[in-house]
């Protein structure tokens, strides 16, 4: 169960360095449509925020410093291509046959000639990732996002991608990870993942700290228009915000996002 949390827990510290470059000037003052629940959800805010600073940051800092750079690229590479299958899957369910192609390709491409993900063989030659999840599935289907919501633990997500989850938590232990019979084992590769994720976004948590005036409506407007964005179609989503969810492009050049109102 690890392993699929992880991928959603940091999700909105990654996603809200690029909302600086959206002119995210919201404050806490400035009420929001999409957070009716915005005061329970600051309460939430608060408490994930100070058990990352507490307990995650200083475990994946002390990660990063006995791990070479090398070879934590190369474990962050092999998890993404763990992610791979269920992308694919999702792409598929939303008829978007092209993009099912591609990433099925990229996951043959890097698991054999990448030596198991370890090289993103894929992106060097041109072929980018195309993160994809049970969440967007819904919305391609055409269910509303609902309010916003931040989640114990989780963090940022709303009344549908929280249902969406729960198909993220079934259809992520289709990877070889599930499958491992050594309890023990599994555990430690899945608790690998989580603080392979966390290291990976150390900078921009960073940046927040210096530079958002309130980082809670950051983190918020960005996780919401980058989640549009995806439902939208990967032309969109590439044009709106970097996937710092999967923290491959975090230092890519972030543009300005015009989308029409949030579906």
């Amino acid at each position: 169960m690890l392993i699929n949390v992880s991928r959603l827990v940091y999700k909105p510290l990654a996603l809200a360095m690029c909302v600086l470059t959206v002119g995210c000037a919201a404050t806490q003052g400035t009420p929001n449509p999409s957070d009716p629940w915005e005061g329970s959800n600051r309460t939430i805010y608060e408490f994930n925020d100070g058990l990352d600073r507490v307990v995650f940051r200083p475990v994946s800092e002390a990660y990063a410093f006995i791990t070479p750079q090398p070879v934590r690229t190369c474990i962050n590479n092999i998890f993404l291509n763990l992610g791979e299958i269920w992308s694919g899957i999702n792409s598929v369910l939303q008829q978007r046959q092209f993009d099912a192609i591609n990433t099925m390709g990229r996951f043959l491409l890097n698991t054999t000639m990448g030596l198991g993900g370890c090289f993103d063989l894929a992106s060097a030659n041109g072929q980018p990732r195309i993160p994809n999840d049970f969440g967007v599935t819904l919305g391609v289907w055409g269910f509303n996002s609902g309010p916003y919501v931040v989640l114990p633990i989780v963090g940022s997500s709303s009344v549908r991608d929280t249902f969406g989850a729960v198909g993220n938590l079934v259809g992520n232990q289709i990877n070889t990870i599930g499958y491992i019979p050594n309890v023990g084992l599994r555990n430690s590769i899945w608790g690998l993942e989580f603080v392979a994720r966390r290291e990976a976004l150390l900078q921009v948590s960073e940046t927040i700290d210096r530079t958002a005036l309130d980082p809670y409506s950051f983190i918020r407007d960005a996780y919401l228009q980058q989640r549009q964005a995806k439902v939208l179609g990967p032309e969109a989503a590439a044009d709106a915000l970097p996937n710092y969810e999967n923290y491959e492009d975090v230092d890519a050049d972030e543009k300005a996002l015009n989308l029409p109102p949030q579906k």
